[in-house]
């Protein structure tokens, strides 16, 4: 058998028996430090890699706390998952219980939430600790179709031995996560599981393809809402003589007199009425409406100059860039999706700039896909406009960068595949 990570997955659509053993012992060697006759797929290596730091032992059965059933109806009906609970039913459970596999949604916490299928499968996943209620992160339980999907921001199929934890290796699971389309954060897993031998290679693009039709009903949600904040909005607008708009709760404008329109401007992380600042237009008076908020610009030019920007990556899945205007004109912080945080990294790197084809070679190893870089750092204008350059991409000359970084090398950006930010973890020196 040829020394490829692809191999493993051939033989499991032919022989799972055969592949679990295989698995078994590439597992087995890999996390005794030895050199297994074939490596672990990257995205699973580098799984192990993070529970061995982490210090998740691999043949303890870890069982969290179950939440109580008021705590589950609470997060059920807080989550926007329950939306498209239709669109996950139309497409997944009709297949899954009859190939006995159970569907399991979780939320952004890797919470599980609702859990329907084949009833005997259903039953052995109670005897794995997968149950309603329980914590399914990749650091509490290890690799597995919940928690690593959350890690890594992409499907992945997880397949017998290559669950960490040793209790989980008679187990599939495949999990797509579901992000939020108003302002890019991950709302939960939509996981397909089921006993090793139900196992299908195709059942990962199943998945992948029906977390991004729920992906398209939430978009499809999102414009029916704000149809009808504009239906409000509207009738205050006309009677504004200056600059003015109406936005959703993540900023996403309903309606604009006064100035030019923009799909989105950025709100502060925690809005309040009264007169705030924002970096795209200086002071405004902020009034709420109905699932929304009125936002009038004052006539005060913006301050740009002498500006702080603290990036903060040291929380998990939940990075930010906070701005300190100069002359007290007042602070604001924003919430990074994954590929900004890759950007504003990368920037605060190299102050002196970053062309489009270099932050492409940085992100994809390649230089040629510009337009996507570009594309993204427009994303990010319409909330840095004023402290960032182009040609090179860079942070304004005057501006403080403040790169604040986990103090384990590895937890930075954990998610991102990005050659020059795995280059960066290699360069930290922790003392």
């Amino acid at each position: 058998m040829a020394n490829s990570p692809m191999d493993v997955t051939q033989l499991a659509a032919v022989d799972a028996a055969q592949a679990a053993r295989v698995l078994s012992e590439v597992r087995d060697a890999t996390l005794a430090g030895q050199r297994a006759r074939l490596p672990p797929r990257p995205v699973i290596g580098e799984s192990w890699g993070r529970m061995l730091r982490s210090g998740v032992d691999p043949n303890h059965d870890f069982r969290s706390g179950l939440l109580n059933n008021e705590e589950i109806q609470r997060r059920r009906e807080e989550s926007p998952l329950r939306q498209v609970l239709p669109v996950l039913r139309e497409g997944l459970l009709s297949v899954a219980d009859v190939a006995h596999h159970i569907m399991v949604v979780a939320d952004a916490e890797g919470r599980v939430l609702w859990r329907e299928g084949s009833s005997p499968v259903l039953r052995k996943a109670d005897g794995l600790g997968f149950e309603l209620g329980a914590d399914w992160r990749e650091d509490v339980v290890g690799t597995n179709g919940v928690g690593t999907p959350a890690v890594v921001r992409r499907p992945v199929q997880v397949f017998a031995a290559e669950h960490f934890v040793r209790s989980h290796a008679s187990w599939t699971c495949t999990g797509a996560p579901i992000t939020d389309p108003r302002d890019g954060r991950p709302i939960g897993v939509v996981d397909v599981s089921g006993p090793l031998e139900t196992m299908h290679p195709a059942t990962l693009a199943w998945v992948d393809s029906v977390a991004k039709l729920a992906e398209a009903k939430l978009r499809e949600l999102h414009l029916v809402s704000l149809e009808r904040l504009r239906a409000v909005g509207a009738p205050a607008l006309a009677r504004i003589a200056g600059r003015a708009l109406v936005v959703d709760r993540d900023g996403w404008t309903a309606a604009v007199t006064g100035m030019p329109y923009t799909d989105r401007i950025a709100l502060p992380k925690s809005l309040s009425p009264g007169r705030r600042w924002m970096p795209a237009l200086g002071f405004c008076s902020v009034e709420p409406l109905a699932e929304g908020w009125l936002v009038r610009a004052d006539d005060e030019p913006v301050a740009h100059g002498g500006a702080r920007i603290a990036l903060d990556l040291t929380q998990p899945r939940r990075w930010s860039v906070t701005v300190t205007a100069s002359g007290g004109a007042g602070s604001w912080t924003h919430e990074l999706s994954p590929r900004h945080a890759e950007l504003l990294y990368l920037l605060a790197l190299h102050r002196t700039g970053r062309s489009a084809a270099g932050l492409a070679e940085d992100l994809f190893g390649d230089p040629g896909r510009t337009v996507t870089v570009r594309a993204e750092m427009s994303r990010v204008r319409r909330y840095l406009g004023g402290f960032l350059e182009h040609r090179p991409y860079r942070f304004r000359e005057d501006a403080e960068v403040d790169l604040v970084l986990p103090d384990d090398p590895h937890a930075v950006l954990p998610h991102s595949t990005a050659p020059a930010v795995a280059r960066g973890r290699m360069s930290i020196h922790v003392p």
